[in-house]
């Protein structure tokens, strides 16, 4: 759907058998993007947070979601998503192949370390999970000064990746009830002003440099 929404552009045709220099091929101007409208975009009961499963792509989000594949487009835009193939989770053979040919036999050992919670007796945070830590790393037992506790933890380069891969997962989705509203925009933002280019409101003209050599 978004595709066929995409506005045009004429190029001067570069095939060999064309009738004239005048003659143009029309694709679609890829490079043409929409966007949420920003008053949307901030406004935060327009969106409902969506955790995508195992194996899903953008048009079973949509199918899922909105009942409705096409919108997959939708999905995408929501979350600025741009490059699917990196912005969008793999599936579990998908990112192990990845992590296999990223790190080969190395994909089990350790990329780096991080602390674990410690807390002390009356349950209080003393050090929060998580950081990135050296190996040696090491604190006082909150709970017996004599004491020194080791909190860390090795992280391999496979699970890492597993973590990257997860935090995709938790995506935003504008809420059925705004979805025509976002149609139109799409139409509007999509839709080409006057120009020196302009042919119709979705064509637009390149500069054909080879009838200007006739000048």
């Amino acid at each position: 759907m978004y595709f066929k929404e995409l506005p045009n552009v004429q190029y001067p045709s570069p095939l060999s058998d064309r009738g004239s220099d005048r003659d143009y091929v029309t694709i679609k101007n890829i490079f043409r993007r929409a966007k949420l409208r920003d008053d949307l975009v901030s406004e935060l009961t327009a969106f409902d947070d969506y955790e995508v499963r195992e194996g899903q792509r953008p048009d079973i989000v949509a199918n899922d979601y909105y009942e409705n594949s096409e919108l997959d487009w939708l999905v995408l835009i929501c979350n600025n998503i741009t490059n699917v193939r990196d912005q969008w989770p793999l599936s579990d053979q998908e990112l192990y192949n990845f992590a296999v040919e990223k790190y080969g036999n190395e994909i089990n050992d350790i990329a780096f370390y991080e602390s674990t919670e410690v807390r002390d007796d009356m349950n209080r945070l003393i050090y929060p999970a998580g950081i990135v830590v050296d190996s040696d790393f090491e604190i006082i037992d909150p709970d017996d000064a004599t004491s020194i506790l080791r909190p860390i933890r090795s992280v391999t380069y496979y699970e890492h990746e597993v973590r990257k891969n997860d935090e995709k997962r938790t995506i935003t989705l504008l809420k059925p009830d705004f979805v025509t509203q976002a149609l139109i925009d799409l139409r509007e933002e999509l839709t080409y002003g006057r120009s020196s280019q302009y042919v119709d409101s979705k064509t637009i003209r390149s500069e054909n440099i080879r009838l200007k050599s006739y000048d």
